[in-house]
């Protein structure tokens, strides 16, 4: 049994990104948070990362074959049992940039043991969906979860678009769902890029707030710093500041 209460928690499968990202991770997390913690990489394969950072396999998910790619592995963190680790862990994705101190997202209080910190979605959030990008969760609180997720796979893949609107409406319904504090993550998409026509011209800038940047849909951080990587109705122009905190 672990004695390390404080975990950072990513996932790394498929080839899309390469093991840089989760060692810029690593690194952004060392330089932003002031807590003790252990980063632990789930992935199917370790290969390039840090030698600091705890890698355990890819916990197994048994779905069927040639599904379209939807997240569901980031389930598999609130396994009844997820490698003999016990404590809070914070999950963070390997495509995010940190911008400020995190010790925050620890620090908030939790009323229940089985509560769940998210984001709330940007776009719509009327909806009340979480995005997973950033959540933080006790180890071992929620075993039931993924019993449940398994023995109605086949309702929930057509009922919900993708993990975290599944996870979204499966810790509301049975246990606490918990949206960070406003202004803590910021989506580079929709709170730095600037709006049209002024993006055509005016390139992002360093926001004035926020602890957190999420690139969700198109754009990843090496996109950002170097401009393009959108829709093509969308301008992009770089971001070159960036890359002192992607690093």
């Amino acid at each position: 049994m672990s004695t390390q209460q404080n975990y950072i928690l990513c996932m790394k499968w498929g080839q899309k990104y390469g093991p840089e990202y989760v060692n810029r991770l690593y690194h952004m997390v060392q330089r932003h948070l002031t807590l003790p913690f252990t980063m632990v990489c789930l992935t199917d394969d370790p290969s390039g990362l840090d030698a600091h950072i705890v890698c355990h396999p890819l916990p197994e998910l048994s779905l069927p074959d040639h599904l379209p790619e939807r997240g569901w592995n980031k389930l598999t963190t609130f396994n009844a049992d997820l490698y003999g680790l016990h404590g809070t862990a914070l999950f963070l994705d390997i495509d995010i940039v940190i911008i400020d101190n995190i010790d925050c997202f620890f620090a908030q209080p939790a009323q229940r043991s089985d509560e769940v910190w998210i984001i709330r979605d940007w776009k719509k959030p009327w909806r009340m969906v979480g995005n997973s990008s950033v959540y933080r969760f006790e180890i071992g609180a929620i075993p039931e979860m993924m019993t449940y997720f398994r023995a109605h796979f086949e309702q929930i893949r057509h009922q919900f678009r993708h993990e975290q609107a599944f996870l979204s409406w499966y810790i509301r319904q049975y246990h606490q769902l918990s949206y960070w504090p406003d202004g803590w993550c910021l989506s580079y998409k929709y709170d730095v890029l600037k709006k049209l026509p002024f993006a055509l011209w005016q390139p992002p800038t360093h926001p004035e707030y926020g602890k957190i940047i999420i690139f969700h849909g198109e754009v990843n951080p090496p996109d950002a710093i170097k401009g393009g990587g959108g829709k093509w109705y969308r301008k992009i122009l770089p971001a070159p500041w960036l890359k002192d905190y992607w690093q």
